[in-house]
């Protein structure tokens, strides 16, 4: 029930060993599937697929040079991110008092009503990595979230 183009992308991406790597299939989201509004399976796709911005594996890039290619493919970038998801800004800056922050990208999910944060990373993830994004979701929540949005959710790509 695929179009042709949507066919040849998942053969391109290797759709099929991304189901059969995945713990559950569920995991792997399938196009025609309805998502359940209440979760983040249907919304949040895991794992990403970037073949679009043709960079060579493993990744040698600088994560200024990702982040300029992703904002340069802007629209097959929110077509890979999934449903309802709009650009808000990149490099966005969030201060407090003594100092300024800058989250590489900042996306609101209309369908989940919340912000979503994308910290780029082309080293190994550490634990500072994690608790700086936890620290941007933080701020964000206490600055930025309006009161009826739900909690905002960072991704470390």
């Amino acid at each position: 029930m695929w179009s042709v183009r949507t066919l040849e992308r998942h053969i391109n991406s290797f759709y099929y060993q991304r189901l059969l790597s995945s713990q559950t299939h569920s995991d792997v989201p399938i196009d025609n599937q309805k998502p359940d509004k209440t979760l983040t399976t249907g919304f949040i796709k895991d794992p990403y697929v970037f073949e679009f911005l043709n960079i060579p594996e493993p990744v040698a890039g600088l994560e200024q040079d990702i982040e300029k290619a992703l904002i340069g493919n802007l629209q097959q970038f929110l077509l890979e991110l999934g449903k309802g998801f709009s650009f808000v800004g990149r490099q966005f800056r969030i201060s407090t008092e003594t100092s300024h922050y800058y989250i590489d990208l900042v996306f609101y999910n209309y369908l989940l009503k919340c912000f979503v944060l994308f910290d780029l990373k082309t080293g190994k993830l550490t634990h500072q990595d994690t608790g700086q994004m936890d620290m941007y979701i933080r701020m964000f929540d206490d600055l930025k979230k309006q009161d009826d949005d739900n909690p905002t959710i960072g991704i470390i790509l």
